[in-house]
């Protein structure tokens, strides 16, 4: 199997909190009970609520055991990809056949707007690690910052993220992603700290936009204002760093196929630096193909105010 035949597994790609994370694609392309304002992969197409057998669950098993067969083992194999991952109605079969595949812990990575449901929270029982969201402190903010499928309620919400955690046996890191202007301002920063302290997770996790998002005004909080907003917060609270660079191990990979690059940069806007980390290429070989790539129209170029970021292009009609 090549690395272009791989259809639900993506990278090793480097996370911010993870390390290398092998990452698992549950459901198609932003299929997903949000439409979040500074979503780097762009609008939801399919809101929905609907859990279903996205993905087959073999098959995605099969591409599992071939990529862990092949190169360095990832710290993390991580639920998460190009939508809502607990929309996947077998995502609980799915974690207790990775766990018996191999001793790699697993982290899902969700919006937590579906943790109210008892069958999902009861899915996600044997992973390591549950990362769910927490956006706004109140319903208006909510509905403004992460435009919710109209079936699931703020409170309801707020409700299946403390019952969840109170109840699973392991790590809960809460993420709050701070937009600023919105969110990022003390008296809705201290909304969601008062709502983060009932959920009592192990940790809170406060981040920012750092990649091209859905609405132009999504815009990144400022290093200082996020220390500031971070003050507001009980318990262990880490400040996610922008910096993808931190701690991966590169080394050349002339055989990489273009594909996977292209395969990663499907699923999320990459930097030069993040694509070496997470592919394990050098750097003089990445952009090389990374300019094939550009002139091949496949990729463009995006620039933010923090770094140049490699995109797939848009389809011309």
């Amino acid at each position: 199997m090549s690395s272009s035949d791989f259809k639900y597994l993506y990278g090793p790609v480097p996370s911010r909190r993870l390390g290398r994370s092998l990452g698992i694609d549950l459901v198609p392309f932003k299929t997903c009970t949000y439409d979040c304002i500074y979503c780097q992969l762009g609008h939801t197409t399919n809101k929905t609520m609907a859990r279903l057998s996205y993905a087959p669950i073999k098959d995605i098993l099969s591409e599992l055991e071939i990529k862990l067969a092949r190169g360095k083992r990832p710290d993390y194999i991580s639920i998460a990809g190009s939508g809502e991952p607990t929309l996947h109605s077998y995502i609980g079969e799915l974690i207790s056949m990775i766990k018996n595949m191999t001793n790699i812990p697993v982290a899902v990575l969700t919006n937590g707007s579906l943790l109210h449901v008892p069958d999902v929270r009861a899915a996600l029982m044997r992973a390591d690690l549950v990362v769910p969201s927490l956006d706004a402190g109140d319903d208006e903010m909510f509905q403004y910052v992460n435009r919710p499928h109209p079936d699931i309620s703020f409170d309801n919400m707020v409700k299946g993220l403390i019952k969840f955690t109170r109840d699973f046996p392991g790590q809960v890191w809460l993420e709050v992603l701070l937009v600023s202007g919105v969110t990022g301002m003390a008296a809705d920063a201290e909304k969601i700290a008062i709502l983060a302290k009932k959920i009592g997770a192990n940790k809170v996790q406060l981040n920012t936009v750092c990649r091209p998002a859905a609405e132009e005004f999504a815009c990144t909080v400022g290093k200082n204002q996020m220390k500031n907003l971070a003050s507001l917060f009980t318990g262990a609270v880490d400040i996610i760093s922008d910096d993808e660079s931190a701690d991966f191990s590169v080394t050349a990979a002339k055989d990489t196929a273009n594909e996977e690059i292209v395969s990663l940069l499907a699923r999320r806007p990459c930097t030069l630096t993040g694509i070496c980390s997470g592919l394990s290429l050098h750097p003089h070989d990445a952009a090389k193909k990374l300019k094939k790539l550009v002139d091949e129209k496949r990729i463009t170029t995006l620039r933010t105010e923090h770094d140049l970021f490699y995109k797939i292009a848009e389809k011309q009609e």
